[in-house]
């Protein structure tokens, strides 16, 4: 039985047992296994990571844009701010899935990683150290009760070859005697066929029974080794298995954000925040500096003067069926108001129509193939008129509105842009909105246009700008933003 040794040739495997030729491969392929969940684990975990970076970055935007729609809103006084501390809450949660991200990815990906690297050994030819070991390992205890156990085989093959030869001359010897044409001379010649095959019999049985017992001898010996080979990948999985189990409870404990306690202070300051709302504070803010406890210049008799006397300019004059002006809030007296976020701007009347008739925050993405920030990003363009500290137009005359640019000569022909006014320092700014403009003296522009802002705002809240095409001009305030 010389030349190399091969467990898969000659042997039939008749059970699924693991103590069968060859059945020990499922054990081997359990270290390949072991590498590929490696990286299953791996991106399992980058993909965690990824959707807590798109969650927090969906809550900064998410505070950002609805923190801009608040504070331009009708809304007032600490309801307002209790309405902001959800926005406050959503910058401080993203924070913390940054972390989550940072924790995952920095930490537990690469420990993973590392880990993997140390564990399993590549070969220049493929596969791994490990693998090879273990396949030579088996293969090793295997092949002498292997070997013993083509014996077996064979004996028992020749064995029941010889069985069967024998009652085949049997069947012939006994036809033989009822058959009277044959001669005595190849009568004998059955018979001897029979007691060779007799003899045939007892030796390959003796010779089968040989070889089944020193098998039976091996087998102690055979199981042996078998278990201290199986008994070194169980030691190399166990690794593997416990690996895992402390890195999953590392990654439970980057995940529970129910134990950090930044985040229970975050929910606890929101509560504080929304029971610090009070609607009686705010009725009565709102009474002293938008009701009947603001001040008032009554009218009074005065006498004559030339400088009263002028023409009003055709902003002064501008109906108020073309728009709502919104106005800062000017106090006399002692009396403190909240600071004005709005300065002066006029917008077309249909403005609020528009926006609340063509968006709905509670929109589902899904509905309409873009998401909420996109939503926002197109409406945030158009202001609402419906904004804190607007003045509603009335039906009085404007003949004595303090308006910055009007004429102070009778014939009102003095223009707001001439040179001799001290110009200020020139600053890009960029449009925040679209606006048109209402009179010939205004500049008009679209979102994200850039334009020279050539003078600072004035206290009715415009400026005097410089469009690229060399349009000089009026614009409100708080339609752009500077560059930064």
């Amino acid at each position: 039985m010389s030349g190399s040794y091969d467990d898969s040739v000659g042997v039939e495997v008749s059970s699924d047992s693991f103590w069968e030729v060859g059945n020990y491969k499922r054990t081997v392929k359990r270290i390949d296994d072991g590498h590929r969940l490696c990286n299953d684990l791996m991106n399992c975990i980058h993909e965690r990571a990824r959707i807590e970076k798109v969650y927090a970055q969906q809550l900064t935007e998410w505070a950002k844009r609805w923190k801009q729609l608040v504070e331009k809103g009708p809304q007032y006084g600490t309801v307002e701010r209790a309405w902001c501390a959800f926005m406050s809450e959503a910058e401080k949660v993203s924070e913390l899935h940054l972390e989550v991200k940072g924790s995952l990815m920095n930490e537990d990906f690469e420990k993973i990683k590392n880990w993997q690297k140390e564990a399993f050994h590549k070969q220049m030819m493929g596969g791994f150290k490990e693998t090879k070991e273990a396949e030579d390992g088996f293969r090793k205890a295997q092949k002498p009760w292997a070997k013993k156990l083509k014996e077996v085989e064979a004996a028992k093959k020749a064995y029941h070859a010889a069985c069967k030869e024998e009652k085949l001359a049997i069947s012939r010897e006994t036809n033989s005697k009822a058959d009277p044409a044959l001669n005595p001379e190849q009568l004998k010649k059955l018979q001897d066929k029979v007691e060779r095959s007799k003899q045939d019999v007892l030796k390959t049985k003796e010779k089968y029974e040989k070889s089944l017992k020193e098998l039976d001898n091996a087998t102690p010996q055979y199981m042996e080794n078998m278990e201290q080979v199986f008994e070194q990948c169980q030691q190399f999985e166990e690794k593997r298995l416990r690996f895992f189990r402390e890195v999953l409870l590392e990654v439970q404990k980057h995940l529970d954000l129910s134990n950090v306690a930044s985040y229970k202070n975050i929910y606890r300051e929101l509560e504080q925040n929304i029971k610090t709302a009070d609607a009686v504070e705010d009725l009565r803010w709102f009474r002293a500096n938008q009701g009947p406890g603001m001040s008032m210049n009554w009218p009074q008799f005065e006498e004559w003067s030339a400088d009263l006397n002028r023409t009003l300019s055709r902003r002064e004059k501008k109906k108020a069926s073309d728009g709502v002006t919104l106005t800062g809030i000017n106090q006399t007296g002692d009396q403190v108001s909240q600071p004005n976020k709005h300065s002066s701007l006029s917008v077309q009347s249909n403005t609020v129509q528009s926006v609340q008739s063509s968006y709905n925050p509670f929109e589902d993405e899904e509905d309409t193939g873009s998401t909420v920030s996109e939503k926002e990003d197109n409406k945030i363009k158009n202001v609402s008129s419906y904004e804190k500290n607007q003045s509603y137009p009335t039906d009085w005359s404007d003949e004595e509105s303090n308006n910055p640019f009007s004429s102070t000569d009778a014939n009102g022909d003095t223009n707001p842009f001439d040179e001799d006014t001290p110009p200020a320092m020139e600053v890009r700014v960029r449009a925040l909105y679209d606006y048109e403009g209402q009179e010939q003296d205004e500049l008009s522009f679209k979102a994200g246009d850039e334009l020279t802002k050539m003078e600072n705002e004035d206290e009715q809240g415009w400026c005097k700008g410089r469009l690229d095409n060399g349009q000089v001009g009026l614009y409100p305030a708080n339609y752009v933003e500077p560059i930064q």
